[in-house]
């Protein structure tokens, strides 16, 4: 089993940047893809990004350029690097992982762009 905290979201103008944590705690996560979701208010939940165990990365066509995703094997930690931000980047973003076959989710951190 592994828990997951994400934090660092929070109020940002068009144009700014934030960086989520991911903090993972239970289980050593370093073999396993974990990913960044996000929703929308009325929209479905959808992959931003995804990080496998051996590093390799993959992001949705809007944020391509824009944001990173990286991971801290030592710290338990995955990152999500987020530049160049635009209004419709608003949304609650969750951390992701499946685990023994089960998904675990984060609670989620409000990330708003606006000025």
């Amino acid at each position: 089993q592994v828990h997951l905290v994400e934090s660092g979201g929070g109020l940002v103008q068009p144009g700014g940047s934030l960086r989520l944590s991911c903090a993972a705690s239970g289980s050593i996560i370093r073999f396993y893809g974990m990913g960044w979701y996000r929703q929308a208010p009325g929209k479905q939940r959808e992959l931003v990004a995804s990080i496998s165990g051996n590093g390799s990365t993959n992001y949705i066509g809007s944020v391509k350029g824009r944001f990173t995703i990286s991971r801290d094997n030592a710290k338990n930690t995955v990152y999500l690097q987020m530049n160049g931000l635009k209004p419709e980047d608003t949304a609650v973003y969750y951390c992701h992982t499946v685990m023994y076959r089960s998904d675990y989710w984060g609670q989620g951190t409000q990330v708003t762009v606006s000025s």
